[in-house]
């Protein structure tokens, strides 16, 4: 038997053990939510609604534009490495820390976090929980 043949065999087999310990171990929490229609972050079109678009999802998609053109432009660099010296790896080094430092920023800045439904409901919950608690002492 080849390397390459036992190579696959094991990932194959590895593969199919962490889909197991994941159907075993993960939690299932079934809501309303989760079998809703979902189409880019807010209800269907089916009907006719004007709802108002959620501007951190089109922040989200340019993010992953940025980061995705970020990895096309590396490729290149990747294949001609040795032809490029040291003057192509500190060019690449810097656009890679040009673009880290913008990630950086728009994490700081929490741009990429989406707030949902049920992050919304647990802490409204928790909220009365903690007031009524409040109120009987």
């Amino acid at each position: 038997m080849s390397s390459v043949t036992l190579l696959f065999i094991i990932v194959s087999i590895i593969a199919l053990l962490f889909l197991a310990l994941n159907f075993i171990l993960a939690p299932h929490n079934p809501y309303q939510e989760k079998y809703s229609i979902f189409e880019c972050g807010f209800h269907s079109f089916l009907g006719q609604n004007r709802s108002q678009f959620g501007v951190k999802f089109f922040i989200f998609a340019l993010v992953y534009l940025l980061l995705d053109l970020e990895i096309l432009l590396i490729y290149p660099y990747g294949m001609s490495i040795y032809e490029n010296g040291i003057y192509g790896l500190i060019i690449m080094l810097i656009f890679t820390f040009i673009i880290t430092i913008g990630f950086v920023f728009e994490l700081g800045k929490s741009a990429l976090k989406i707030d949902s439904r049920q992050s919304y409901n647990y802490f409204y919950k928790s909220q009365k929980f903690i007031n009524t608690f409040i109120e009987n002492k």
